[in-house]
């Protein structure tokens, strides 16, 4: 196993619940390599974390070690359930809302004057 590859697997299994469901793939070609991570279906999102922050940060280490040995070096999160949200509060049929959007309230120019900070 390539350094790279050890070190993913070593960042990854810090983060999930179940790090002996850890696995990873390395393959290389001309675009450079590519680490797939498998891990359990209930620790993806630990993976990816808030916002996709957490996988970012691993490329963004990766793409630091990579520099160092002058290559290319991706990452990619296997997602055991095709990339679709888990159900909500246990409802298997459950759906997420859409987010509200806030009312546009119109505003004239005596109710901005009158408005204190």
């Amino acid at each position: 196993m390539e350094f790279d590859q050890q070190f993913v697997e070593y960042i990854v299994k810090a983060l999930v619940n179940k790090p002996d469901e850890v696995k990873s793939d390395r393959k290389v070609d001309e675009q450079g390599v590519l680490i797939t991570v498998h891990t359990s279906p209930e620790d993806t999102g630990y993976v990816i974390g808030k916002g996709g922050k957490t996988a970012v940060a691993i490329r963004t280490l990766l793409a630091t070690l990579g520099a160092k040995g002058n290559m290319r070096v991706s990452f990619r999160i296997d997602a055991p359930d095709n990339g679709k949200r888990r159900p909500m509060n246990g409802d298997s049929d459950a759906v997420a809302a859409p987010m509200a959007v806030a009312p546009v309230v119109e505003m004239d120019e005596a109710s901005v004057d009158s408005l204190t900070f």
